[in-house]
């Protein structure tokens, strides 16, 4: 296929320069005919090459395979049949290809028409007010009436305002009977502890 620039060279040494196509011919390292018919064309117009149609033995079952593959993106995973099942019938109703070449079809038909399924997964970044947090344990060490002591030190993040809040513990059994009764001020937040995302 001719390059844009290509084109445009010859008919500047055509038009421009008043070169013969032979000539031409010689300095571009193109057949006549190619010259020729290029400077028939009333514009420079930007060649293109005709749509490649490849023909396989899938394209008269084509319309069948494309009605399954969207019966079974419908379908439970477990009910779905797989591209080895989708062969062998074709194969029942006279299909001699290939079973790679049904494969590629089926994964173009996927994407073309939105039936792959997608993998990503859905991350709110907003929250309401006690909607959700995050909670996590960590092993500290303070000093207590002098002493140094170890103690359970719970993360609460609050995922609507992003503020942590801290409380320490002896252990984290003793969360139990004390964590209550702090969460008082935090009414919405313990309205729904389903909705909280732990760490541990």
């Amino acid at each position: 296929m001719l390059k844009v620039g290509t084109l445009a060279k010859i008919r500047r040494l055509y038009f421009r320069d008043k070169q013969s196509s032979k000539e031409i011919c010689r300095q571009t390292g193109l057949s006549r005919n190619t010259v020729r018919s290029w400077l028939r064309e009333p514009g420079m117009v930007e060649p293109k090459d005709p749509v490649r149609r490849v023909v396989t033995k899938l394209d008269a079952y084509a319309e069948t395979l494309r009605t399954w593959l969207k019966a079974d993106a419908g379908r439970n995973k477990r009910e779905r049949r797989t591209k080895g099942q989708m062969w062998q019938e074709l194969r029942v109703l006279g299909y001699t290809g290939s079973y790679g070449r049904l494969c590629a079809f089926a994964r173009a038909c996927k994407t073309s028409e939105g039936l792959a399924a997608s993998k990503g997964a859905f991350i709110p970044l907003k929250f309401h007010p006690g909607e959700a947090f995050q909670f996590d344990w960590s092993t500290e060490y303070t000093f207590i009436g002098g002493l140094r002591r170890q103690v359970e030190l719970a993360h609460t993040k609050l995922c609507a305002s992003r503020a942590f809040w801290l409380v320490a513990y002896p252990g984290q059994g003793h969360a139990r009977c004390c964590l209550t009764p702090t969460l008082a001020p935090l009414k919405p937040l313990a309205a729904c502890p389903s909705t909280a995302s732990t760490t541990t």
